[in-house]
């Protein structure tokens, strides 16, 4: 076996030119990269519009104004609670004040950090210090709220483009094939569209699934605004392994700030343990299916390098396209290998006696 020095450097500079590219240019990719998901999805949508006899460039704007609808219904959905929620967010800030400054007196009290440290001159200085951090967390705040519409419309923008666009897109993509392999090349990028649409579909019935099983659990337990933290922790598990620990513990959290039986957020902590159970073995199996089929090391790399190249929304991004990158990579004989590293197939035990034996047979 013999190993390309010259072949190896140029795949390593490569990769490297291409992360550093993803870095630089993440303001432009991330509402590019969210844009041609939601098209994939939007693109049956569109389609139906046609067949209706809808003209091109208005079945792609009313594919966009029903994401809009969509999108617009959760908003006001959240505000909505999160504004029935106000007098018991201020009383949670109290409480959350009130908990840290005992903390703080009783870790002082043991380790003897700080001399002559009072609670209550500890409580007077935390109240103070979140008084004088109101200004920049609101300014934050509506700094955020900026950039989040503008990348809103951005992205509808690219999705507009996507719609209208798609077949002149399809033709230019082609003419990367030689002849006689472009009726493979146009079943690889229809494969490509149709993990993206069956990952989102897929991902968007089961927040519903979760949200209502969240919501109805919290309800039973007593929760205030259970629709508000069930589907908040539904919708955080796009992120995938980290998300639904973070949904988990908001509620979890304010049910220890809001009551004052400690059974209440311990019976939160085994409801969202027993619906995480139940989605990792068999929901997200049975409603996301095989769309993604990426193996778990795949999984939590592109989690890691999502995470580190665009933040959050890398950790939401490089999943389906660590799917999609493996579609690609099926098709080129060279880069076989790299799909079979992401792909789950290769990581199964169906034949592993059967594979111990060969290799028994290889080696002796």
């Amino acid at each position: 076996m013999k190993l390309s020095f010259q072949n190896s450097f140029f795949a390593l500079v490569s990769t490297a030119v291409l992360i550093v590219f993803f870095v630089v240019a993440k303001a432009i990719l991330i509402p590019l990269g969210i844009a041609l998901l939601l098209a994939f999805i939007l693109f049956p949508v569109h389609k139906r519009f046609r067949n209706w006899g809808v003209g091109n460039i208005i079945a792609a704007f009313l594919s966009i104004l029903l994401l809009v609808f969509i999108v617009g219904a959760g908003i006001t959905f959240f505000s909505t609670e999160i504004i029935a929620l106000s007098d018991e967010l201020s009383n949670f800030g109290e409480k959350l004040t009130r908990l840290s400054s005992d903390v703080i007196v009783f870790v002082n009290e043991n380790v003897s950090l700080v001399n002559d440290l009072e609670k209550d001159e500890l409580l007077k200085d935390l109240k103070l210090w979140f008084k004088s951090s109101a200004g920049s967390l609101l300014g934050g705040t509506f700094n955020s709220t900026a950039n989040f519409f503008t990348g809103m419309i951005t992205v509808f923008i690219y999705i507009f483009l996507f719609l209208i666009y798609h077949k002149g897109l399809v033709r230019a993509f082609m003419k990367f094939a030689p002849k006689d392999k472009r009726s493979n090349f146009f079943t690889m990028l229809k494969n490509i569209q149709q993990v993206g649409q069956k990952y989102l579909s897929g991902m968007a019935l089961l927040i519903v699934i979760l949200g209502f099983a969240n919501s109805l659990g919290l309800w039973i337990i007593g929760i205030d605004s259970p629709f508000l933290f069930g589907f908040l922790a539904a919708s955080l598990s796009i992120i995938p392994y980290i998300g639904t620990t973070l949904g988990a513990f908001i509620p979890v959290l304010y049910a220890f700030m809001s009551h004052d039986q400690l059974w209440v957020p311990f019976a939160v902590a085994v409801l969202f343990w027993f619906i995480q159970l139940v989605e990792s073995n068999f929901l997200s199996p049975k409603v996301v299916g095989n769309s993604v089929n990426v193996n778990a090391f795949a999984a939590i790399l592109s989690l890691i390098i999502g995470a580190s190249v665009w933040g959050v929304a890398g950790m939401v991004l490089f999943l389906p396209f660590a799917a999609m990158l493996k579609v690609i990579c099926e098709e080129y004989e060279p880069l076989q290998p790299l799909a079979l590293l992401i792909g789950n197939a290769n990581f199964q035990d169906r034949d592993k006696k059967g594979w111990l034996k060969r290799l028994k047979d290889k080696v002796t």
